[in-house]
């Protein structure tokens, strides 16, 4: 049995579908209640409180292992997760790490993650760890906007970075999680190519077959919107990340073809796929 958690969001959802697909027993785990393909087991855990994951990991033979922020916070114990894996029997753990964990080394989060990375790989666990960068699906953020006034409104309007779909995350986390030819490696995951806020804004007025007009905010306006939903910090951390990012985040990897075969979906694809979002 396979357990995923973070299951109903844009990489566990279709990692779920995929693994189901693949005639594997799969365990949902979520903080809510969620619909889940037919065959899959759901089971609701808060995974800041490890004792509550027991059940699902309770004959489990591997783990796909997603947090949120919160669980790298001040007093959150992360690492309880993998001792509890490794306590029920689970032999193999896939961990969505973050690029930033390489990239850019320090801030909190980033340096948790890192720490989380180290006790899964000195658990003798067998492990994947995967390190995408900037999410497709983070121009949902626009998706009231769009429908309402036909409008993406976003700071650094031509500076890009290769945003990766997280469907594809979820295809190399399959692959990671089924064959061992990828245990013990640790994958770089972006799109095929560097893609702007404007550049979005296009092909998701291209998916559409309607205007999308672009409206550039300033990093203080864009901040303000930010730290509605994120600590301030956090919003003040990624607006450096997506105003100026280093060579090393504006790099094509080449893990998403390594693990697949074929090379990632363009920002084009995930948009064509999501357009309902948008209308």
């Amino acid at each position: 049995m396979i357990v995923v958690t973070g299951a109903t969001g844009n990489v566990g959802r279709p990692l779920t579908k995929a693994l189901a697909e693949a005639g594997r027993q799969v365990t949902a785990v979520s903080r809510h209640a969620a619909t889940v393909p037919d065959g899959v087991r759901h089971l609701t855990a808060d995974l800041a409180e490890p004792a509550g994951l027991e059940p699902a990991l309770a004959g489990a033979k591997a783990l796909f292992l997603l947090l949120s922020g919160d669980l790298h916070a001040a007093g959150a114990r992360p690492a309880d997760i993998i001792g509890a894996a490794e306590a029920a029997g689970v032999r193999r753990v896939v961990l969505l790490s973050t690029q930033g964990v390489a990239t850019r080394p320090f801030g909190a989060t980033r340096i948790a993650m890192r720490a989380l990375e180290d006790v899964l790989r000195e658990s003798g666990l067998e492990r994947a760890v995967l390190r995408p960068g900037g999410f497709a699906s983070n121009a949902l953020w626009w998706a009231d906007s769009v429908r309402e006034q036909g409008l993406v409104a976003a700071p650094f309007g031509d500076v890009g970075v290769p945003v990766v779909d997280p469907a594809d995350i979820a295809d190399v986390a399959a692959a990671c999680l089924l064959e061992d030819r990828f245990t013990g490696g640790v994958y770089e995951l972006t799109g095929p190519e560097v893609i702007t806020p404007r550049g979005q804004a296009e092909a998701i007025a291209a998916a559409l077959g309607s205007p999308v007009r672009f409206h550039e905010l300033t990093r203080d306006e864009a901040k303000a919107a930010m730290a509605l939903g994120m600590p301030a910090e956090l919003a003040e951390d990624t607006l450096t990340i997506l105003g100026s990012p280093n060579q090393a985040e504006l790099c094509v990897s080449p893990d998403v073809r390594r693990v697949l075969g074929r090379d990632p979906r363009p920002f084009a694809d995930w948009a064509a796929r999501n357009v309902a979002a948008f209308r």
